[in-house]
This record gives structure tokens, sequence and C-alpha cells, in this order.
């Protein structure tokens, strides 16, 4: 009876129909962490440029950002997830999907329950807020600024009433909380003041985590519009959406070049163009496939890897910035 009744209370979070599959890999789908990097990314970076403009360093207080921020992220998905299913725009994907767009599949495969996901999601943005208001009271009130409006942005992406991601806001919002907002507070918190390098800096990974919402909404452009989720690409079309895809990687290539050529950052972040073979092969299968939701796969996944590329090519640049070669 006590086993019986050990199984009922721990199923609320783990499920209870994953079949053959893990318990952990079922949360691990859930998470979406191949989506997660965007977060962490611009946040070690600017503390790098915090510590090259002479930070105090605090790796501490490092760590402490890059778990909120990612622990937020993963709140994020599973949020944005369940109101996606709520809309049944998930649902509406029928046939052989691309694997990188449409949410995890754990609620329409009924591997998890709504009910699990925003437990869960809940439990993420409380550890959010409690990292945050820590931060703010140990550094100062601009990381509770930059902490409140991006905890808010990562709960109304798609929760009503505000729900900004279903009124083609979506993108600019994530431009902005994946580049500015993460890279500024990560800044402060080590420097204790802003400048405008990790600003300009934040805007290249920024502009493309636009491009890589972008192209995910490309495939979900029909189960978008049936489920009233009106992005950019559901307003304007898939052709202007690889117009709106092709304009962020170039407006984060451009300021990358320009951070340089303006005395802005080091010449070592040019190597963040090491990712711009990956990003002209992406655009290359997006233009030939993108009315293929499964052959412009490819593409999706090339988009990660150039968000990842650059950024880890980034950490490297002020790394090597760091100890002066």
């Amino acid at each position: 009876m006590r086993v019986k009744s050990m199984r009922s209370n721990t199923s609320f979070l783990w499920g209870t129909d994953a079949k053959d599959r893990s318990k952990i890999g079922i949360w691990f789908q859930a998470f979406r962490f191949h989506y997660v990097p965007p977060s962490f990314l611009p946040a070690m970076i600017c503390s790098l440029i915090a510590w090259t403009n002479g930070g105090i360093r605090d790796l501490g207080a490092l760590l402490l950002v890059i778990a909120g921020v990612t622990i937020n992220h993963v709140g994020l998905n599973m949020l944005d997830d369940v109101c996606d299913y709520r809309h049944s725009v998930d649902d509406r994907m029928g046939g052989e999907k691309n694997p990188y767009t449409g949410g995890s599949g754990v609620l329409t495969s009924g591997l998890l329950s709504a009910k699990q996901m925003i437990f869960a999601s809940s439990l993420c943005f409380a550890v959010t807020a409690t990292i945050g208001f820590y931060l703010a009271f140990v550094k100062g009130w601009v990381v509770l600024a930059l902490g409140l409006f991006g905890l808010f942005c990562s709960i109304f992406y798609t929760l009503p009433p505000v729900k900004f991601g279903y009124r083609g806001l979506g993108e600019l919002g994530l431009l902005v909380n994946f580049g500015p907002v993460i890279g500024l507070g990560a800044y402060y918190v080590q420097s204790g003041d802003l400048s405008a390098e990790p600003l300009v800096i934040s805007l290249v990974l920024g502009f493309m985590m636009w491009s890589m919402i972008v192209i995910n909404e490309i495939p979900d452009y029909d189960s978008d519009r049936a489920g009233g989720k009106m992005n950019l690409v559901a307003r304007c079309g898939k052709e202007t959406g690889i117009v709106l895809y092709i304009a962020g990687l170039a407006c984060a290539y451009g300021i990358l070049v320009a951070s340089v050529l303006f005395g802005i950052a080091p010449a070592t972040v040019l190597l963040g163009l090491l990712s711009l073979p990956l990003a002209l092969k992406s655009i290359g299968i997006l233009r030939a496939n993108y009315r293929d939701s499964v052959a412009m796969t490819p593409a999706n996944l090339l988009m990660i890897r150039v968000h990842l590329v650059t950024g880890l090519a980034l950490i490297a640049a002020y790394a090597l910035h760091l100890a002066g070669i």
C-alpha cells in the first residue's frame, strides 16, 4: 500500500504514460535545452567584457546569473508549450514534423499534462525570482529592474491577457531580452555600471535570436494562423519571413564588424564571423525549401549552430583579450 501511495504522489511531477521513455528524458524533452544557450551565452560574454574593463570578477555572481537565466528560459519554454497547446496551435501539425518547431511534443503526445508543465514552469520562475532578488540586494537596483522586465516578458510571452508573442511583438521581445537585457544585467553584476560595449555586443546575439525565432515560425505558418498565434511570419507570410530571417543575420554580422570599425570592441570579436558560412548555408536551404517544413529542417539546425558558434567565438575573443593577446 505504501509503495502504491508513493507512486501516486510522484506521478504528478514525473508523468504516468511514458511507456518505454525515461522520465528524465521526457522532462529534458519538455525543457528543450537545445534552445537554452541563447540565455547563458550573452551572460558569459558580457561578464567577460566587464572583466576586461576592470570588473570585480565575481565568479559566484556569474554562476548565479547563468543559473537564473537558464532556469528562466526553461520555464519560458514550458509555459509557451502549454499556452500553444491550449490554443490548439501544436495540435494542428499533422504528418511528419520538423523537430525544431511546434513545441516539445510532450503535451500533444500525452507524456505530460498541462498541469504538470504549469507547476514545473512556476517552480522555474520562482527560483529565477529568488536568484534575481538576491542579486538585486547585493548588486543594486539595476539588476532588479532588468530582472523584473525579463521575468515579465518570459511569463507573458504567450500567457493571456498580454501574450505579446501572439500579437507580432514576440520577435522584438526576444531580441531585446536575449540580447541587451541579459547582457547588460550580467555586465552590471560584475562592474556596477553600464556601458556601450556590452550593449552593442549583446545585440549581435539578440539579432541572431530574432532570426532563430523567425526561421522556426516559417514551418508553423499554417498552424499558427489557425490557432490565432499571429507572429510576424503568420501576419506577413513565409516569403517575408525569409527576408526577416536574412535581415536579422545581416544586422548581427553588421553590428559585429561595426563594433570593431568604430572602436567599441576589440578586433578579436571578429572571430564571431566564423559562423558566417553556416549562416549562408542556412539561408540557401531555407530559400530552396521554405514551403516544405521537413525539408528545411537542416536550416533550423544550422541557425542553432550559428548562434552557438558565434557565442563561443565571442567568449574566446574576450578571453584572449583578457589575457592580453
